[in-house]
């Protein structure tokens, strides 16, 4: 009998959930909001015997007292096991997001040096070593972030967003927004690789998150796309605590 496993991501701008079926990727969903219905709608629709919650927002408890009463739960927490150490100085303020990803790139590249980016609210640089450590990185703030503060901490910048053809040079206000945004994170991007780089004769580069696709064609640097890194990860830590 195949065993249905739903995975849960809560973020910062989207909610999402994940099912996994016999070990393989099935299907990715998206809920409107954190809610006790909507979970055990999902629950109920795909029969999931097995949850797993990822969440770096403040969300209802009584989701995971919902599924831990009907399905065999485990939430991610600096507590659960991982395929990696983290030998930081405060391992419990690790995002799980970030916990997530590292798990993935662990799996997908076992004893490698890897640096995992996730472009969400905020870009997330993640680094795990040759020895399956997960010794830290960097945080800085996301595109639509970038679009908000630069409309919110002005008295004329409109609020704009990310179109696929963003021109380098921009032609009046709203390509230049663009183009400040899109071109420079790009270029950061670009300039942390190559910092570590530096560094690191050797090394893999995995980029996901919602904002994936603006950047794939602008970056030099080799990496390795995937846009459900994520839930990769989460079933990779899952394995690990059922």
């Amino acid at each position: 009998m195949a065993v249905t496993t739903i995975c849960f991501d809560f973020g910062n701008t989207r909610v999402k959930y994940a099912l996994f079926v016999q070990g393989q990727l099935a299907s990715v969903h998206t809920l409107a909001e954190p809610s006790v219905a909507l979970v055990q709608q999902a629950v109920a629709e795909h029969r999931a015997e097995r949850s797993f919650l990822s969440s770096v927002i403040h969300h209802p408890i009584e989701i995971e007292e919902w599924l831990q009463q009907h399905t065999q739960f485990h939430k991610l927490s600096h507590e659960t096991i991982l395929p990696f150490t983290t030998p930081v100085a405060k391992p419990a303020t690790i995002g799980a997001d970030r916990l997530a990803l590292v798990a993935a790139a662990v799996h997908q590249f076992p004893a490698s040096h890897s640096l995992v980016i996730a472009l969400g609210t905020c870009i997330t640089y993640n680094y795990v070593n040759v020895f399956n450590q997960f010794v830290g990185g960097s945080i800085s703030p996301g595109m639509q972030m970038r679009f908000l503060a630069m409309h919110q901490q002005t008295a004329l910048l409109p609020l704009v967003e990310a179109a696929p053809n963003v021109p380098l040079m921009g032609f009046d206000t709203l390509t230049n927004l663009q183009s400040g945004v899109v071109w420079g994170m790009a270029a950061e991007i670009d300039g942390i690789i190559d910092q570590y780089a530096k560094n690191l004769s050797n090394f893999n580069v995995l980029l996901t998150g919602g904002d994936l696709g603006y950047f794939v064609p602008r970056l030099k640097n080799k990496i390795f796309a995937d846009q459900n890194l994520l839930f990769k990860g989460l079933y990779a830590i899952c394995e690990k605590n059922f």
